[in-house]
């Protein structure tokens, strides 16, 4: 098997954001949805507080990596009165802009004693938020929007948790935003020794790209010594995403740095956003490093894109 060089480059100021940044007392900071909104990057981070609740906050940046400020409130906070499917916190956002609404789009999820399920919000600025709550049941997680609609209807990927047999990515359509049919199971956890088997679940939301819609997902390999999370790459058929055309065998990046490999849940990356600068054909990958701190990995855009088609064409199911 011939050694490819890697596609992302960690950032020489990783850990980009600790706790010791947080404003406020904090555990942990990690898994950040991503934006570039006009002259800065806008990072809505999870932060988990002394109590173990979540909350998610922005943080801004002019370059995208360094020199980080918080806006000084959580832009969603539990409200367990108003709320009670946030009892326990809002976790791991994903941000979408939406040119048809001129919004962007954040899914979450929202945490309590009835499990982890998917929310929705919306946003002009990431200064004030309108919830639309809970579209989708426990347990499920991992979800995102696509930024168009798709024959006409919303589409969203999402990971329900069964009872039995594996985590896999499902994708889920929508009038509305709100209302959610056509439940279409689009990417397995492989079995066995590989490295995405058993559970996997979406990474950053879906770009679009004249090949098809890029797709960044994590999958966990269990060990005696705990589980490994690393993350891989599939491309999507532009208008019909349940199809999957292209799906790597290898991870392209995983913990290895001391920040990813040791922390509240060692040997974890869990990218949740990313940016692409077109000019500059970089791929900005934020992502939580062991559930502890936020990090940067940065790529060339179309070496990711064609590193991915360049695996084997799938056949049509």
């Amino acid at each position: 098997m011939t050694r490819q060089e890697p596609l992302f480059q960690r950032s020489t100021h990783n850990p980009i954001l600790t706790a010791l940044d947080v404003p406020y007392p904090a555990n942990t900071v990690f898994n950040p949805g991503a934006a570039r909104v006009g002259a800065e990057t806008i990072l809505l981070v999870r932060i988990e507080d002394l109590r173990g609740i979540s909350q998610l906050q922005v943080a801004r940046s002019a370059d995208g990596e360094t020199n980080w400020t918080f806006d000084p409130e959580p832009l969603l906070r539990a409200d367990v009165d108003r709320d009670p499917e946030e009892t326990w916190g809002c976790e791991d956002p994903r941000l979408t802009w939406l040119p048809e609404r001129n919004e962007w789009a954040i899914a979450y999820t929202a945490y309590s004693r009835r499990g982890p399920l998917v929310s929705l919000a919306t946003t002009h600025d990431f200064r004030s938020v309108t919830r639309l709550g809970p579209v989708m049941p426990p347990e499920d997680k991992d979800a995102a929007l696509f930024p168009r609609r798709i024959n006409g209807r919303w589409a969203m990927i999402h990971r329900p948790s069964p009872l039995r047999g594996g985590a896999h990515m499902w994708l889920s359509y929508s009038p509305d935003l709100r209302h959610w049919g056509d439940h279409k199971l689009i990417l397995e956890a492989r079995d066995g020794a590989w490295w995405d088997a058993g559970k996997i679940g979406l990474g950053p939301p879906p770009l679009e790209t004249p090949e098809g819609w890029l797709v960044m997902y994590h999958g966990v390999h269990l060990t005696s010594d705990g589980p490994i999370y690393r993350v891989g790459l599939v491309l999507l058929d532009l208008e019909d995403p349940g199809t999957v055309l292209h799906r790597l065998d290898q991870w392209v990046f995983g913990p290895e740095a001391p920040y990813e490999v040791t922390g509240d849940v060692g040997r974890v990356v869990f990218p949740c956003g990313w940016v692409h600068d077109e000019p500059s054909d970089r791929l900005f990958l934020y992502y939580g490093a062991a559930d502890t701190s936020v990090a940067l990995a940065i790529a060339k855009f179309s070496d990711v894109l064609a590193r991915v088609r360049a695996s084997p064409r799938l056949a049509s199911t």
